[in-house]
């Protein structure tokens, strides 16, 4: 039981590329196959989740690799539709611009301060949420206007969650 939880962010970790290789496959339905395996890695992400917490088994691996698991799959997702046009790729960039910036902060909080990471607060798990939801329904309705307008809410919430994490760095490093 103590590596299932890891072993479930590998297996999301593996899920990138595969999503990427179905979505462009071209085969018949490819998209929701992919959508499928975008909500199996949503599932894994809820379950390796569920089973740290009420397993007390939170290991320093899944703390690290859990978000860079999720970040990179909303990545591919949002990658993949703006280069279907189903999303404007300015779009896709800020994501990947707020995203990469969140990995290299992280990265140097991990090794610059003694394995610093700073956790999810509600803007961030938010502003997740409501991508990977706003993420499916665009697979099914590309280009809706509505969804994008969410995804772009989505976007403003990750930024303010962005303003919460760096609070919250400032905080620590003061104290």
């Amino acid at each position: 039981m103590k590596y299932i939880p890891n072993i479930l962010t590998v297996i999301r970790l593996l899920l990138v590329p595969v999503f990427a290789i179905v979505y462009f496959s071209g085969t018949d339905h490819a998209h929701y196959i992919a959508l499928f395996i975008f909500l199996v890695a949503g599932f894994t992400d809820y379950l390796d989740g569920y089973l740290a917490r009420k397993y007390k088994i939170i290991s320093k691996f899944g703390t690290v690799l859990d978000p860079l698991a999720d970040k990179l799959m909303l990545l591919t997702a949002l990658g993949s539709l703006a280069v279907n046009d189903a999303i404007p790729m300015l779009l896709f960039l800020l994501f990947l611009a707020k995203e990469i910036f969140m990995i290299i902060a992280g990265t140097i909080l991990w090794y610059r301060e003694e394995r610093m990471v700073i956790p999810s607060k509600l803007p961030g798990k938010a502003a997740t949420a409501l991508s990977m939801f706003t993420v499916i329904m665009l697979i099914i309705f590309p280009g809706n206007k509505i969804l994008i307008g969410i995804l772009i809410l989505a976007l403003v919430l990750k930024l303010i969650a962005l303003l919460t994490y760096v609070k919250v760095y400032k905080n620590r490093s003061q104290s």
